[in-house]
């Protein structure tokens, strides 16, 4: 266990012991990997169903997916249903200071890794449960995925409400997963920081639709806030059908008028000083009530302009800007590429790959490279017979 003031780069020193797949809790560990922690990832035969969620380049079981949420880690590949096999897990769990799965509890119990059995092992291991749904509800025990908690957050009603197409849907990200992971892993290290102070571990529960409601209610709860309410929930302006990118000459900018006032200043720069002068426009009253019209002038004066001709305008007018960019031209996003978001590397059966360095930067300490996402039970021969 890492000890304050020990000299040790962040999370070095905690071994984790990783029995999740797919986005949520593979998210949680990736990001203890990329501070230092050792993390083992323990796969079922087959691994973990991510590997195969894409096509990959080389290997069958290396797909992108997975090469962006296991990097850093080790793999071991243990049947469970094998009396030999668990007790290769008990023995790395008695040396472990995390234990972090995602396993239904009447599952992990009968394979005898619940919390109990856990802490018999290792009395201060931190224990964190990865779970759909709160053990305190109605929904305990379900199983969940992120289109589900997507829907049951109230998050597929919210670009209806944008857009005025009636039907749900889902934002095209796992987001939930993602959010979720992020709890996760803020969680566990409060817990190791705990333990450090008290030398006590602890059972950690982190539900995916408590900590994505969380995350989507903190604004769109909105006029719920209050009891009785105050008006209705969601946060207007990211549900107002007329804030989207607006449209150039050869693409799309996003431009942000944050302020009432911007909305008239960037009318202006584009040329129409007429337009943004009106007596109508010169409150606040007035623009409240004139930002559809407003927004409508923005875009029909924006086709007129080139991408990277207006965002140079607005960056510098202090307005922001960006231009809106494909997916597939992420990989060189140019601000990216020199702050050193991207990293190049060699990946010893994978060829060349592009990874996402962690984006955080601290004064004490520089993160080294991790350890390329490991091939399935790459490193077994280290645990079965070392």
């Amino acid at each position: 266990m890492i000890a304050a003031g020990d000299g040790r780069a962040m999370l070095e020193g905690l071994r984790v012991i990783d029995m999740t797949s797919v986005v949520f809790g593979p998210y949680c560990t990736q990001i203890l990997a990329d501070f230092g922690a050792e993390v083992i990832k323990v796969e079922a035969p087959g691994g973990d169903v991510f590997r195969y969620g894409a096509p990959s380049a080389h290997s069958k079981a290396m797909g992108p997916g997975y090469i962006a949420l296991n990097r850093g880690k080790q793999s071991l590949v243990l049947d469970l249903k094998q009396e030999a096999d668990r007790a290769i897990l008990r023995d790395l769990l008695a040396d472990a200071d995390i234990f972090i799965h995602n396993v239904r509890a009447e599952a992990i119990e009968r394979l005898g890794f619940d919390y109990d059995s856990v802490r018999a092992l290792a009395p201060d291991i931190i224990y964190a449960h990865c779970v759909g749904f709160g053990s305190g509800g109605p929904y305990a025990g379900l199983q969940a995925y992120d289109d589900v908690i997507q829907a049951a957050s109230g998050t597929t009603t919210l670009l209806p409400r944008a857009d005025g197409n009636e039907r749900p849907r889902y934002l095209p990200s796992l987001i939930a997963d993602k959010v979720a992971g992020l709890h996760a892993a803020y969680a566990v290290m409060a817990a190791v920081v705990h333990r450090l102070r008290t030398g006590q571990g602890q059972h950690v529960e982190v539900p995916m639709f408590e900590a994505f409601s969380s995350f989507m209610l903190k604004e769109h709860l909105g006029g719920n806030t209050f009891d009785p309410p105050v008006g209705p929930p969601c946060y207007g302006r990211q549900v107002d059908p007329d804030r989207q990118p607006f449209p150039t000459r050869d693409g799309y900018v996003s431009i942000v008028p944050y302020r009432l006032d911007h909305f008239t200043k960037v009318i202006a720069l584009m040329g129409d000083e007429a337009f943004a002068r009106e007596e109508r426009f010169a409150t606040l009253e007035g623009l409240i009530a004139g930002q559809a019209e407003l927004y409508a002038r923005i875009a029909e004066l924006t086709a007129g302009f080139a991408t990277d001709e207006l965002v140079a305008l607005m960056h510098a007018n202090a307005i922001p800007a960006m231009p809106v960019r494909d997916m597939a031209d992420m990989a060189q996003e140019p601000h990216l590429e020199a702050s050193g978001f991207f990293m190049r590397r060699e990946h010893p059966t994978e060829g060349t790959l592009v990874e996402m360095r962690e984006p955080s930067r601290f004064s004490a300490w520089e993160a080294p490279d991790p350890a390329p996402a490991p091939l399935l039970g790459e490193h077994d021969r280290d645990y079965r017979e070392g």
